[in-house]
């Protein structure tokens, strides 16, 4: 990663933070840099489209999704929790928020996040005078 890249933390970022009593899952992500912007891929299993919900605001990016419950019969034995999705990330302001673009298949949530135009590098024609 670049020594001044997007990613790099930023000792002024806000930490995560969950509003409710309710218990979360902190689902794992990986986040690529790359000239053109952020990808960010996080897994989200069980959760459906409708109810994943992500939002930007004041360079805090939002994740949060609900489980569906619907197993038949009685559970028996458990080894794991079936818990609402949480989690948020510090996003630069040098990335295009209104250009994000999202995708959700089989639980895997793929956000896109371009970078503004001002930010991409660019070449600088040279004039002969």
């Amino acid at each position: 990663m670049a020594v001044n890249g997007i990613t790099e933390k930023n000792d002024e970022q806000r930490r995560e933070e969950t509003r409710a009593s309710e218990r979360y899952v902190k689902p794992p992500a990986t986040i690529i840099e790359t000239e053109e912007g952020l990808t960010l891929i996080a897994d989200i299993p069980g959760s459906a489209r409708d109810t994943l919900d992500i939002n930007s605001e004041n360079g805090i990016m939002t994740i949060s999704a609900t489980v569906a419950r619907s197993m038949p019969g009685r559970p028996v034995y458990t080894e794991f929790e079936l818990a609402p999705y949480y989690r948020q990330f510090s996003i630069p302001e040098i990335l295009d928020h209104e250009k994000a673009t999202a995708n959700f298949t089989n639980g895997l949530l793929t956000l896109k996040v371009p970078k503004s135009e001002a930010a991409k590098p660019r070449k600088i024609e040279i004039k002969v005078a």
